[in-house]
């Protein structure tokens, strides 16, 4: 194989390898952090004590009653102001963790079972079981008449069926991608360093891809922020939706800033080894004697 065709070789396969460097990145995380249940509840039970999601939540339970509750229009300042005072108060007990650990779970483990049947429909939350273990709590607790708090079955919809049909096409390319990218970038890395006529040239260049990939989807998961706020509903609080996606991709983002971390390194090292490989070669040739060198001059 000629030179030619080895450099060649070689820089196709590290251009491969830093392309797929980030997605793999991306399909592991959306397949192994938000799929996975355990993952998932570390990741959202912090934010039930978000001061953001926590006002979001005052504001809709509060909206949701005084919708309920006819109130004189005089009186609907006063009464809004003490419904949400409650409701925040609420918010700050045990039995409100564990409500909103159950129905996030709930719609995790609603929305993981219908990505992987192929069952047409919506995906539905029954509201029970959560209302079940808050009245729980409620009893424990001591709480007057939480034992005759009713339990009924109130459906919500958390996916309609055209939607659902999208996400199933992309969940089960992720469940391939996030085995065989982050592999096949390892492969094809090793591949066109050893292909490579100059190895630690090539070194240098997968280091700054990797760096640059990783840039490239630092820069996506704070362009995707943006597109996620600019289109949520108007009932939609942004600082709680903030939060919400902020918790979600904390992995991603370290993951991102460990690659590029990874990257440079990996470029320096092949950097310095460089200058030295040369300073060393420099100090290995003999000095001419200044005869020689006047000899020549002459010849």
């Amino acid at each position: 194989m000629s030179q030619r065709v080895r450099s060649s070789l070689s820089a196709v396969l590290i251009l491969l390898a830093c392309l797929l460097a980030p997605l793999g990145a991306l399909s592991t995380w959306a397949m192994y952090g938000l799929g996975d249940p355990g993952r998932y509840r570390a990741t959202v039970a912090p934010l039930a004590a978000d001061s953001d999601v926590r006002d979001a939540i005052a504001a809709g339970v509060t909206d949701g009653i005084l919708r309920e509750v006819h109130v004189r229009p005089r009186l609907q300042g006063p009464v809004n102001h003490f419904v949400r005072d409650a409701v925040l108060s609420f918010t700050e007990t045990e039995a409100y963790r564990t409500a909103w650990e159950a129905a996030s779970m709930a719609v995790h483990d609603a929305v993981m079972q219908a990505l992987r049947d192929d069952r047409a429909g919506p995906v539905t939350v029954d509201l029970a079981p959560v209302t079940e273990q808050v009245k729980r709590r409620l009893t424990d607790d001591h709480m007057p008449l939480a034992n005759r708090i009713p339990v009924e079955h109130t459906e919500v919809t958390v996916l309609e069926a055209e939607d659902l049909a999208q996400l199933r096409k992309g969940f089960h390319v992720l469940e391939v991608a996030a085995f065989w990218l982050p592999m096949g970038a390892v492969a094809f890395a090793l591949a066109g360093i050893l292909v490579a006529v100059r190895r630690r040239r090539a070194l240098l260049a997968t280091g700054l891809g990797t760096a640059l990939g990783a840039a490239l989807l630092g820069a996506a998961i704070t362009v995707g922020r943006r597109m996620t706020l600019a289109d949520l509903p108007p009932d939609v609080s942004p600082l709680a939706a903030g939060a919400v996606y902020d918790a979600l991709t904390e992995t991603l983002r370290l993951v991102s800033w460990l690659l590029l971390a990874l990257g440079l390194a990996v470029a320096l090292a092949a950097g310095i080894t460089g200058v030295y490989a040369r300073y060393r070669r420099a100090s290995a040739t003999p000095p001419q004697a200044p005869a020689e060198r006047s000899r020549r001059v002459r010849a």
